[in-house]
């Protein structure tokens, strides 16, 4: 009885360590190496010396569309102006919802007035999940030095109600703002809430 419940303590030490670790606020941020709506090739090293925003989004999803009311668009160009690279990704599956074409992507960037630096395509899911990136939206701010800063909700409120973005504490905004100014963000992790991603 002892060999076989070692065996099986044995084998799920084994099982766990063959699974990603989850990104850690304070550590290195994954790498990642995906193609863009244009058809380029980003890597986080690209972007050496940069802070970086990681937005995951699914233009379906009724969470995106409340923030894609102006909230999101806005923090967009606030942050590009401030000269952080935005990179909006998709990790919907083909033939999943919220997976799109590359003309679809300009065609919704441009229509909702975004302004992210660019699109990511993660259509095979390997960077969400080097992320565990689990909603649309899931944020991270990435400092210039590669460290990731924080990971979580755009907010406090869960609902997909606009009027709630004004009543609600700016988690990810807060910690953009902190990230700019060289400050560790308090919260760094909060709780993303949203649409799952469909790998």
């Amino acid at each position: 009885m002892i060999k076989k419940k070692w065996l099986a303590l044995a084998a799920a030490a084994l099982f766990a360590g063959s699974v990603a670790a989850a990104p850690q606020v304070g550590q290195p941020a994954p790498s990642f190496t995906v193609k863009d709506s244009a058809g380029q090739v980003h890597s986080l090293a690209d972007f050496a010396g940069k802070n970086v925003v990681l937005e995951w989004t699914n233009h379906d999803c009724p969470f995106v569309v409340k923030h894609y009311q102006g909230n999101m668009q806005q923090l967009q160009q606030a942050m590009t102006a401030e000269g952080v690279v935005w990179l909006s990704v998709i990790s919907s599956a083909p033939g999943k919802q919220g997976h799109i074409d590359q003309a679809k992507s300009d065609e919704l960037t441009a229509s909702r007035g975004a302004a992210p630096t660019a699109v990511l395509f993660d259509e095979d899911g390997v960077m969400g999940k080097a992320y565990d990136a689990r909603t649309t939206p899931h944020m991270y701010v990435i400092d210039k030095n590669g460290v990731l800063q924080y990971m979580g909700g755009i907010d406090s409120i869960p609902s997909a109600k606009v009027e709630d973005i004004a009543k609600a504490t700016p988690y990810f905004a807060n910690a953009g703002k902190a990230v700019l100014a060289g400050q560790t963000p308090d919260p760094a992790v909060t709780r993303p809430y949203g649409c799952s991603i469909k790998y």
